[in-house]
């Protein structure tokens, strides 16, 4: 086996390491199965024992294989950008063997500190088979001096089958001026999919998901589920779409918190196909509570500090 090289040996500065550190808490090079993108290019890649990754010949990006049975590994594939102007576009695909259960953190971070727009598009694909199980942690994060827009468009597909799980736990850290985020699931019989979501925006960013299952299983289900606060000017759209097609157990909720003159929009539609489909939709949008302020300045803190408790303990 290879010895282990440094993000100083990979060429990776001290700017791409902080952004590793926000978007994928990696402050070396990580154990296992991970691949390592910056400024658009492969920076390292490495397999285990049970996962292996392959650059793609035909197009950006990588495919993950994860062997059958695979237990209690994790794969990290954060991309970071540092170089202003670059649009990036990558189609990551993974494959999942039957019966494994693995963690994947991936993430963008995008330090922009030029005139021109930097952008990511990441189109990754999941492929579970039978009663396999990941838990996907994503990560977006922006900075630099505010000249250059800061643009990120993820796309998720999932194909989940007979039994399988799958847990999406994504937030938008801070600093994205412009975010449109898809996500595409199918699930067969028993299979689970279930998506976090946490996002602030501020000043004038732009954010919209737009989430679409199809349950076309017996005994599938989804929890679709979005906690946001928007601040200053940022306008937000959720639109969640779950489709029931057979037996099986929907559910969405968009809870907001809206400050200043932002505005956020929540459009569900669930389409029920099937008198056995159960589908339920949740939406509240609405201030920080007058109550929660004064209770909280009571014991001491500006109306500043009160804020940020309450909307830290709100994304949580």
């Amino acid at each position: 086996m290879s010895e282990k090289k440094t993000f100083e040996q990979l060429h990776i500065d001290p700017i791409q390491q902080q952004i590793l550190a926000q978007v994928a808490e990696l402050h070396e090079v990580p154990e296992g199965a991970y691949s390592l993108r910056v400024n658009g290019a492969s920076a390292a890649v490495g397999s285990s024992e049970h996962v292996t990754i392959v650059k793609k010949e035909d197009k950006p990006g990588i495919d993950i294989y994860v062997a059958p049975g695979t237990k209690h590994e994790s794969i990290h594939i954060p991309v970071v950008l540092s170089q202003t102007g670059l649009k990036d576009l990558v189609y990551n695909d993974f494959h999942i063997g039957e019966g494994a259960d693995v963690v994947i953190i991936a993430g963008c971070g995008i330090h922009n500190c030029g005139v021109q727009d930097s952008a990511h598009d990441g189109i990754h694909s999941f492929f579970l088979e039978k009663n396999a199980r990941v838990k996907y942690v994503e990560r977006h994060y922006g900075e630099g001096d505010g000249r250059g827009g800061v643009l990120m468009n993820p796309t998720t597909i999932v194909e989940l089958a007979e039994g399988s799980y799958m847990e999406m736990d994504t937030s938008q850290i801070k600093g994205i001026d412009s975010t449109v985020r898809v996500t595409r699931g199918t699930l067969a019989e028993n299979a689970t999919l279930i998506i976090k979501e946490k996002i602030m925006t501020h000043g004038e960013q732009y954010a919209e998901t737009n989430f679409s299952v199809e349950l076309n299983g017996a005994g599938s289900s989804t929890d679709v589920v979005s906690r946001s606060v928007a601040r200053d000017q940022s306008k937000q759209k959720f639109l969640a779409c779950i489709s029931g097609n057979t037996a099986c157990h929907g559910h969405s909720a968009c809870d907001a918190i809206i400050m200043d003159q932002a505005s956020v929009q929540a459009i569900p539609e669930l389409a029920a196909n099937d008198v056995e489909a159960s589908l339920i939709h949740e939406a509240a949008i609405g201030k920080i509570a007058g109550d929660q302020l004064i209770k909280l300045m009571t014991l001491g803190l500006s109306e500043e500090e009160a804020e940020a408790q309450i909307i830290n303990g709100f994304l949580k």
